[in-house]
């Protein structure tokens, strides 16, 4: 009864939402409809391949990567130092204080942290590499200390009986059990940030998106599908290196 009733109110809900919003799918699934996007898709073909534009294809998917993994290695660096007084290791006061600024960190989405230091830095990879290492650093703390907290503790009372100095129990008994789960973490948002990086350029956080966004607002759609597929290429290639990196750790 409590699945149906559940069920029922989802249902009300979604049925609200499209009254609620005027939503017609019957003219995005219409023969019109597919016909215009049929036409308007045609447009962006063939891809631009000239080497002077490929090389700058080329450059800007440099930049992205770029921004991807310094965002993403800053954000560990920082979600790691608040993680520990996240977990409780040094206090409650300390333990709520970290856990409220890692909740303020990941709740505000990167496009909207890379408008705010595009004012603060200006224009360019900086500010992109500052919203992904902000943003991030709230999504990897929170996982840090989950981790920390569930962590198995016989080897660090182990190492605290023996007369062990506290910071070398944290180093030799509770990071080498946490540490295969904080890498899965790094490498996830890794490959989420090589997405995300290359949308950042639409608010002039440099990179693959601020080319696509230059291509588009000219109607250069030719020039805007080979940055699209520089994308999907980048996307697939993170991947494929993700995917190694952790086939490596498990082995």
């Amino acid at each position: 009864m409590r699945c149906l009733l559940t069920l029922i109110a989802v249902a009300a809900a979604v049925s609200g939402s499209f009254a609620y919003l005027s939503l017609d799918l019957g003219q995005l699934f219409s023969a019109d409809a597919a016909a215009e996007m049929a036409r308007f898709l045609l447009t962006f073909f063939p891809p631009q391949l000239s080497p002077a534009f490929l090389a700058r294809t080329a450059g800007s998917m440099l930049e992205t990567l770029a921004v991807s993994a310094v965002g993403t290695l800053c954000a560990a660096v920082l979600g790691f130092g608040l993680a520990l007084p996240a977990s409780g290791l040094y206090g409650d006061a300390l333990r709520a204080l970290s856990r409220l600024l890692l909740n303020l960190l990941r709740s505000i989405p990167e496009l909207v942290w890379a408008a705010l230091t595009v004012l603060a830095v200006g224009l360019g990879p900086f500010a992109g590499t500052l919203a992904l290492a902000l943003h991030t650093a709230g999504v990897l703390g929170r996982l840090f200390a989950e981790a920390l907290e569930n962590a198995p503790r016989a080897p660090a009372r182990a190492l605290m009986e023996g007369g062990t100095p506290a910071a070398l129990v944290f180093m030799y008994g509770t990071l080498p059990c946490v540490w295969p789960q904080f890498l899965a973490y790094i490498l996830y948002r890794w490959e989420t940030n090589i997405r995300v990086a290359a949308i950042l350029g639409f608010v002039g956080a440099g990179g693959l998106g601020q080319m696509l966004y230059f291509e588009l607002s000219l109607f250069h759609l030719p020039q805007a599908c080979t940055v699209i597929i520089a994308m999907l290429a980048l996307a697939a290639v993170v991947d494929t290196a993700s995917a190694i990196m952790r086939g490596g750790r498990h082995s």
